[in-house]
């Protein structure tokens, strides 16, 4: 299995621990947990990626999840998955790639999941914003105004786990949307291309976390760019 190591937080290279650091580390971003991205992604793959961020998890206590739609929406595959960790620190952020025909028509889309612990940056990257954190975008977007005035900014309302979960937009460059949250104590970002693929989450979306079981009927397709740079 070929596997690209990155920052999370920028996509740059990423230097491994040595004599002199215990950590790894990027040029711009300092030390930071590595981002590990199968080249392609398949039955075996998932698998083992799914298993190593299973065995990271502290103990009794359920580690970080890896969020799937499922049932996948009609047509959808799953292109994609990432995770940022190592031996040393655990696995402190995963990311799950999927696409599909846009709901609104028009072409192909691309939908990205992260669960991240904070400062991990690889949601906000995906998403186009600013810090390691969504919380300064989620500041403003809670204290945008109500239903029915014309600067209100919606929710996703999708299940996470069986838990009905609210998502936030965010601010994010014209080509995706982006919307952020929290679940399971960890951040919740869900980012699609393009911007009207964010359409999708209006629909009856659930998550379910890999690491506790991984339906059979899981179907694939070809890599997605977003989690190989091109976000």
């Amino acid at each position: 299995m070929t596997v690209e190591v990155s920052c999370p937080r920028c996509g740059g290279s990423v230097r491994e621990p040595d004599l002199m650091h215990t950590e790894w580390r990027c040029r711009r971003c300092g030390p930071v947990p590595p981002l590990h991205v199968p080249e392609h992604i398949g039955a075996e793959i998932l698998a083992s990626v799914v298993e190593r961020v299973a065995a990271a998890a502290p103990g009794p206590a359920p580690g970080t999840p890896v969020w799937c739609p499922w049932p996948l929406p009609p047509g959808w595959t799953l292109t994609g998955l990432a995770y940022a960790g190592d031996e040393r620190g655990g696995v402190r952020a995963t990311a799950l790639a999927c696409a599909g025909p846009a709901p609104l028509g028009g072409g192909p889309a691309d939908l990205v999941f992260v669960a991240e612990e904070p400062g991990v940056g690889l949601g906000t990257r995906l998403a186009g914003l600013a810090g390691p954190d969504p919380g300064p975008e989620l500041a403003e977007a809670l204290d945008e105004p109500g239903p029915g005035h014309p600067e209100h900014v919606g929710q996703a309302r999708i299940k996470v786990a069986g838990h009905p979960t609210p998502l936030w937009l965010v601010n994010s460059p014209t080509d995706r949307s982006a919307y952020a949250g929290e679940a399971r104590g960890l951040w919740l970002h869900a980012i699609a291309w393009p911007a009207s693929a964010g359409h999708l989450l209006a629909e009856d979306v659930e998550l379910h976390d890999l690491t506790q079981w991984m339906p059979p009927e899981l179907v694939y397709g070809a890599p997605s760019p977003y989690l190989h740079g091109k976000a």
